[in-house]
């Protein structure tokens, strides 16, 4: 080959890349942000998740790309393990679109796409089409590149040490090597596809050599999704892990499979279009492998957590407060308005602890780990919120500034409290004999939370207009929940001595009177705390009219 050729070789295949890039990135912005969507709410079902793996990596050309997409999402919290196996999945089964593309060899159009698609990003002005038109200008430009690269390696045919190496890589494993190697290395599995089909549509290299090259690409293409979890979380370290083990499977089932079935004839008989044949194998491989591997997904991802094991801590969430940053605490004003709203965000999620904590005793089957875990997060908050308002208190305050922060302070701890005694109400559920308590019980038990979680609404949408009127509702409520567990702490004992409810049961009721109790003179604290803040900001009202 001369110097033209090589040069024609490395231009062919910058164009490929770049014109896969433009056709990805148009393809992305026409889509929005509909792909993360679709990635974070459309995976519960194993064949939906392998479906919308397939679909959006079909749209955005690029197997690594979703797989990049899901190690942020699990990094983030906002997909599982599991649930990223089948987008893995279906990702390998989408990637082998550009193949088939190739294998249509619609080359001959594409100088018209290119011109069509500049068009429309040069000299149009909504952002819409300009999307469409750089998809069009990225797949002509794609298959520009496609051309360039075999007419610059059609001398090939002839050159003897090429020879000499296809005749040496037709050893399986080096084969393979080879394709994960040369694919890592351009980190695009599409790419390294089509540069694959360009070689054998110019009678360079045969099927038999070609279908190794094809496994080890789907495994070198695995090395970008390596490079973008080397800074994440270690459970997102795992999802690199199922995608290289899928593809490492792939392999190996293929490796044995082929030795024992006409792989390559059957190839062949179905089309003499080498392209074309190189596109099919990659489709199938992928495919079969999916299909094979769907029964054993959560076996995939404890070979991930076998390879990665879990660490002391590692699933301890890193607490951050919604509304609060102690990098920009501002004036006094925002700060106490900003409180006031974490207030509420850790109310709410008191408020549902209760109802599921009450809820595992009365027969629901919420989860306990899910209520412990939420229960870290509210005594996590309650520690940030203590950290903030010591540098809040660095601030210069008035007198009535200080009352509003310490108030809001307080109210705080008030709320930390609220959400032990619901958890302590989760923990009497694991000690249940029976899984649930008496129907009498829990028709009270019920009762009495109903009442709690009027409170809690209260709270939450508390009106300063109404400050008084809701005080005096929660004040009523308060005095009610002490006379009604007074009252079924009775009932109870008089259904004991006549032996009609179990003494154990009756103990954990008794305990779940206190808890109740409890929580509902915290609610009370915290809207006499709110009062006070009232009161703070009339007070500051009128000084700052005088």
């Amino acid at each position: 080959m001369t110097t033209d050729n090589i040069l024609s070789l490395f231009g062919g295949l910058a164009l490929f890349l770049y014109g896969m890039h433009m056709m990805s990135e148009g393809l992305e912005e026409a889509a929005g942000d509909k792909m993360k969507q679709i990635l974070e709410k459309l995976t519960s079902n194993r064949f939906l998740g392998i479906i919308v793996g397939a679909l959006i990596t079909a749209v955005i050309q690029s197997s690594s790309a979703t797989t990049v997409m899901v190690v942020g999402f699990v990094n983030s919290g906002l997909m599982t393990l599991q649930q990223a196996v089948w987008i893995i999945m279906g990702a390998n089964i989408g990637t082998t679109i550009t193949g088939q593309l190739v294998a249509l060899s619609v080359s001959d159009m594409a100088p018209i796409l290119a011109i069509i698609g500049v068009i429309m990003v040069t000299f149009i002005s909504n952002k819409k089409a300009n999307s469409i038109g750089e998809i069009l200008a990225g797949l002509g430009v794609l298959f520009i590149g496609m051309n360039m690269m075999s007419s610059a390696m059609s001398p090939l045919r002839t050159e003897p040490l090429f020879i000499d190496f296809m005749t040496t890589i037709s050893n399986p494993f080096i084969a393979v090597v080879f394709g994960a190697a040369f694919t890592a290395l351009i980190q695009s599995s599409s790419a390294s596809v089509g540069i694959l089909q360009t070689i054998a549509m110019g009678g360079l290299i045969p099927l038999s050599s070609s279908i190794y090259i094809i496994f080890g690409q789907n495994i070198g293409t695995c090395i970008t999704a390596v490079l973008a979890s080397l800074s994440a979380k270690r459970s997102a370290k795992r999802t690199t892990v199922i995608h290289l083990s899928f593809n490492l499977i792939g392999t190996a089932l293929f490796m044995i499979l082929i030795q024992f079935i006409p792989f390559v004839d059957w190839m062949v008989t179905l089309t003499d279009n080498a392209a074309a044949q190189i596109a099919n194998t990659h489709t199938i491989f992928n495919v079969t492998t999916s299909i094979l591997l769907i029964p054993f997904g959560t076996y995939l991802a404890k070979l991930a957590e076998t390879v990665l094991p879990v660490l002391p801590n590692e699933n301890k969430e890193e607490i951050t407060l919604s509304f609060i940053d102690d990098k920009n605490i501002g004036n006094t004003a925002i700060a106490m308005a900003n409180l006031r709203k974490e207030a509420n965000a850790m109310l709410e999620m008191t408020q549902t602890n209760l109802i599921q904590s009450v809820g595992r005793m009365t027969g629901n089957n919420y989860s306990f780990e899910e209520i412990d875990h939420r229960e870290d997060k509210i005594n996590g908050i309650n520690y940030k919120v203590a950290e903030y308002m010591s540098k809040v208190s660095l601030l210069q305050m008035n007198q009535q500034e200080s009352d509003i922060c310490n108030a809001l302070y307080k109210s705080f701890a008030d709320i930390e409290r609220v959400g032990d005694h619901a958890f302590n109400i989760a923990q009497y559920s694991l000690e249940l004999d029976k899984g649930t308590l008496d129907a009498s019980m829990c028709a009270q038990i019920n009762e009495l939370t109903a009442l709690l979680i009027k409170t809690i609404d209260i709270l939450m949408h508390e009106d300063v207009l109404k400050i008084e009127s809701d005080g005096e509702v929660i004040e009523a409520i308060e005095q009610k929940i002490d006379d009604l567990t007074a009252l079924y702490r009775q009932q109870q004992i008089e259904r004991l001595i006549n032996k009609e409810v179990d003494a154990k049961d009756c103990v954990t009721f008794s305990q779940m009177m206190t808890d109740i109790e409890r929580i509902s003179d915290h609610l009370l604290n915290i809207m006499e705390e709110y009062r006070k803040v009232h009161i703070s900001l009339t007070q500051q009202l009128f000084n700052n009219a005088d």
